[in-house]
């Protein structure tokens, strides 16, 4: 099991064994193995999800597919159905929901690239789940069981969003509700959390990067990090993604766009694709010289 009798600030052995057995490691070497699409994780590449936060139109998603696709890219990321903080939109929010997935659809099959999308209503559950190949629950909605429930009986991959204000133990909490279901196929995805002070005032969240390790002497499943939304600064995207790398994340997730500054949402933390070619070498690099892994295909 793990060295210390009670790992994590609010974890104790009778969590391990009661509250969530199934997420929990039985012994030092259990990590969970599985390939989506033709991708392993948690074996010996880090996936790298990429793509812009929003779909905005079809002639978007291609230009990045295509791009991301070229540049290394696993995975490609994008919201149809994309929920703010707020309820107001700007003149350049236009959320494409049904079309920005049929626009995914579309991308997938001319790119030979596989997708992951959110998913914020059961409603929508069968139109995503026919394009997704990973379906992404955002953080916002990591303890929405009946919706953590419904993603699971479907079979398909999840990606679960660590919420801001979650512990760890809350968060494997949310995890043990799709594996009860029998999806093996989950991934953690540590998004950053809410603390009194970000370093900027733009900044509303803090990378948690010690939260890998600490997931990871307890659980068997694999743990990505998104340090875009994490820090929601672009100069400090490459600082944390190599970081993350280097503190052991089995995968990268990152907001990409043609033009960022432009981009519908979020504008202040996507990067374009010379960035993240530059990006995607120096993760290969250490990725390699640490763990022997591999980033670039």
């Amino acid at each position: 099991m793990v060295d210390n009798k009670f790992p994590g600030k609010d974890i104790t052995e009778s969590d391990i064994k009661e509250k969530f057995p199934l997420c929990a490691k039985k012994n030092h070497n259990h990590y969970s193995k599985f390939e989506i699409e033709g991708v392993e994780f948690g074996g010996n590449t880090i996936p790298v999800m990429a793509g812009p936060n929003m779909v905005e139109s079809e002639e978007l998603i291609l230009d990045v597919a295509s791009n991301v696709k070229r540049i290394g890219a696993h995975f490609l990321r994008g919201g149809a159905f994309k929920p703010l903080t707020f309820p107001y939109r700007s003149k350049k929010f236009n959320e494409t929901r049904e079309k920005g997935i049929e626009w995914l659809k579309i991308a997938k099959n001319e790119f030979k690239i596989p997708i992951i999308t959110e998913i914020m209503e059961e409603k929508y559950l069968e139109l995503i789940a026919g394009v997704a190949d990973i379906l992404q629950i955002g953080s916002r909605n990591m303890q929405n069981y009946p919706l953590l429930t419904a993603c699971a009986k479907t079979g398909k991959p999840i990606l679960l969003k660590r919420h801001y204000g979650a512990s760890l133990r809350d968060w494997l909490g949310a995890a043990e509700y799709i594996l009860y279901e029998g999806n093996n196929k989950l991934i953690l995805c540590e998004r950053g959390v809410s603390i009194p002070h970000t370093h900027r005032s733009t900044s509303r969240f803090a990378i948690d990067l010690q939260v890998v390790p600490a997931a990871k002497e307890i659980t068997h499943l694999p743990v990505v990090v998104d340090p875009s939304h994490a820090t929601f600064w672009r100069p400090w995207v490459n600082p944390m993604s190599l970081a993350a790398v280097a503190a052991g994340a089995d995968g990268i997730m990152l907001e990409v766009h043609p033009d960022p500054e432009n981009a519908a949402v979020d504008p202040l933390q996507p990067i374009n694709y010379q960035h993240f070619s530059k990006l995607m070498e120096k993760m290969d690099t250490i990725a390699k010289s640490i763990y022997n892994k591999n980033v670039l295909k």
